[in-house]
């Protein structure tokens, strides 16, 4: 059964590049373009792992983190938290809230894909 993602960023360019690889890497991907609609069909759809944006609208990509990880049901699921804040702060407070990986953007597509399926295997033991 194919892994579904959850695509959480509301740049256009960004969703198609990132969308295009994971299918093309044979993940089902969902897509979100704010917080609040992040946070619903994470609750809805359950996704195997989600790549958040920090920057969006509605509700950062901080409190949707947080608001899944302190969540019983939700957070067993792995999150990536993708975003152009490179400083430490900005990586500190992403860990302390719950996020599995930081990655930051510009990115490398090989390096999405293997933390993507590191975090999916470890979720598997």
């Amino acid at each position: 059964m194919r892994k579904r993602i959850l695509l959480v960023d509301d740049e256009p360019d960004v969703v198609k590049v990132v969308k295009f690889r994971l299918e093309e890497s044979g993940y089902e991907v969902l897509v979100a373009v704010d917080g609040q609609e992040a946070l619903e069909k994470a609750r809805k759809e359950k996704p195997d792992l989600i790549i958040l944006d920090l920057m969006l609208p509605k509700m950062d990509g901080y409190k949707v983190c947080r608001m899944l990880k302190f969540d019983e049901k939700y957070r067993h699921i792995p999150i990536i938290m993708f975003t152009a804040r490179g400083q430490d702060l900005d990586k500190k407070v992403g860990y302390d809230v719950g996020a599995d990986e930081y990655l930051i953007k510009p990115f490398e597509p090989q390096v999405l894909l293997g933390k993507i399926k590191d975090l999916l295997s470890e979720t598997r033991e």
